[in-house]
């Protein structure tokens, strides 16, 4: 009788918090808990599988790696060394000087020594080309694809999209599932954006139209800012000549908010760090009464003309922004900068009325399948079948007990598993009520028979059930998507059984046959 009432006590339990975490779904006002989080293909949404172009990663790491080259030759006073990048992920270095050649050596044998060099020699001119070493290239290009899936969720999570799923797929493949997404378009161009940050220098003492027309001088760079007139809705384009080397960069930023001004238009309020604000400060005062690009993604925002030395680390990024644009502006700044571009190779949208579709003829398909297993198991089995009735009942309501307390999200994949473990938890007590009819058979009173029904049964029982648990754990190890809502299903149904059958159904042929001399069972 005492073991008889701790296993009513944990019975009841489960079935409590299963109840308390699954009412909520139906009844969201009860208490705040949340609701089972429904997947892609039933509540609709965006699916996107995007690439990252690791290729312009490693030219931006080039590129870079030849700007600290600039930034030592400027600070050793060496001149007559001009560098250029060529071929992706090499440098020229011509050195037009030879007594120059000895120093240029050893500044990069101090400082550069991990790039591999190959001198030559052109017309009494040296030519060195550095290359960044293979391995050196690919880990580059990991780090890049890393980075980009790390950027990518922190603006999700950002945008407010309830249960995303992002993960990795192949060797630069993003997979992304935003379920419940109300305006793809935006969503992509917040995804997709690279948000690159740049401070430079608008050179105004050359001919901005001549280098539109193509000659450019060294050192320098054409980009627009986009002007749209809102009553005609053109679109004019506006050339900077801007000095190509960057002051500053966004990775020096901690904060973006949206603020408005006083015509209430809004702008992207932006802080640096501590050494962001002392590189701005020193910047702006270096230039004072020139102006100052604030290039993003290639792109003007605004050249505003520096009036004074700017202290405390703050600036601000104007421009005709509607307040959602200065929003995910905002967004993306915070989030930080993609490493390199990204490509959308796939896309597949879920329109909301499919997914509820999904839904509905999910629930019919699991409703008539429970309906043929119930009537089955009541012809069958009589009395013993109504047990099975109940367990299977109950072994439904811990699943979706389960789901909603590990915020797993429910897709349709999901809920075949949830159909084919409808099967499967009525598997087990037909195993069980098969060995209780061979013991009857054999004479024994209906206690004796159940107990060694029991007892002969759980480990045929277990053995089936944790072999289908190990395969649903590697489902869900290694599949994606579909699959692994399937695996979720699976392994929460494969538990739920093994609890219904074992201990829920021996509980209530316990409770029938205590205190009670009952001579023969309805099985």
């Amino acid at each position: 009788m005492k073991n008889f009432s701790w296993k009513l006590i944990l019975v009841f339990a489960v079935i409590v918090a299963a109840v308390v975490y699954v009412l909520p779904t139906f009844e969201p006002a009860l208490w705040p808990h949340k609701q089972i989080n429904l997947g892609l293909d039933l509540q609709g949404g965006m699916h996107l599988v995007l690439e990252v172009d690791t290729a312009k990663a490693l030219e931006g790491q080039v590129e870079r790696i030849a700007q600290e080259i600039r930034d030592q030759l400027r600070k050793e006073r060496l001149r007559k060394v001009s560098l250029n990048r060529i071929d992706g992920n090499k440098i020229s270095a011509t050195v037009q000087d030879p007594q120059i050649l000895e120093k240029f050596n050893a500044l990069l044998k101090n400082d550069f020594d991990f790039l591999k060099r190959t001198p030559r020699t052109e017309g009494g001119t040296s030519i060195i080309i550095l290359e960044i070493p293979e391995s050196e290239a690919e880990n580059t290009k990991k780090l890049a694809v890393d980075q980009a899936l790390e950027t990518i969720r922190n603006r999700i999570d950002q945008f407010g999209v309830a249960e995303p799923d992002i993960r990795r797929q192949g060797e630069k493949r993003i997979l992304i599932q935003l379920p419940g997404i109300k305006d793809p378009e935006r969503a992509k161009d917040l995804i997709g954006r690279t948000a690159l940050l740049e401070f430079k220098l608008v050179d105004d003492t050359l001919d901005v139209n001549a280098a539109v027309k193509g000659n450019v001088p060294a050192g320098r760079e054409v980009l627009y800012r986009v002007e749209e007139d809102t009553d005609t809705g053109k679109v004019t384009k506006l050339p900077f000549l801007l000095k190509k080397r960057t002051l500053l960069t966004g990775a020096n930023l901690t904060n973006a908010r949206v603020d408005f001004d006083q015509f209430n238009i809004p702008f992207v309020s932006i802080n640096f760090d501590k050494k962001g604000a002392r590189d701005f400060e020193r910047i702006t005062g270096d230039n004072v009464n020139k102006r100052l690009a604030i290039v993003l993604d290639d792109t003007v925002a605004s050249a505003p003309v520096i009036q004074e030395k700017i202290a405390g680390g703050q600036a601000r990024i104007t421009g005709d922004f509607t307040l959602d644009e200065a929003k995910d502006l905002a967004i993306v700044l915070r989030a930080g900068a993609l490493p390199a571009p990204v490509n959308i190779l796939e896309e597949r949208t879920v329109g909301p009325s499919l997914g509820a579709d999904s839904i509905r003829k999910g629930l019919i398909s699991m409703l008539i399948g429970g309906v043929l297993v119930v009537l089955f198991m009541i012809v069958y089995y009589k009395g013993a079948g109504i047990i099975a009735d109940v367990a299977l009942i109950l072994n439904i309501i811990l699943i979706a007990g389960g789901l909603a307390a590990a915020k797993a999200t429910l897709t349709l994949p999901g809920i075949a598993g949830i159909i084919l473990t409808i099967g499967m938890a009525v598997d087990a007590n037909v195993i069980i009520f098969e060995r209780i009819r061979e013991e009857l058979a054999l004479g024994r009173t209906a206690r004796a028979a159940v107990d060694a029904g029991y007892k002969r049964a759980t480990l045929t029982i277990l053995d089936a059930n944790v072999t289908t648990l190990i395969a649903a754990v590697v489902l869900f190890q290694f599949g994606t998507g579909a699959v692994k809502g399937f695996a979720v299903t699976l392994s929460l149904g494969v538990i739920a059984s093994l609890f219904t059958s074992l201990v829920l159904s021996r509980l209530i042929f316990d409770y029938i046959l205590g205190g009670r001399k009952v001579k023969t069972l309805s099985i």
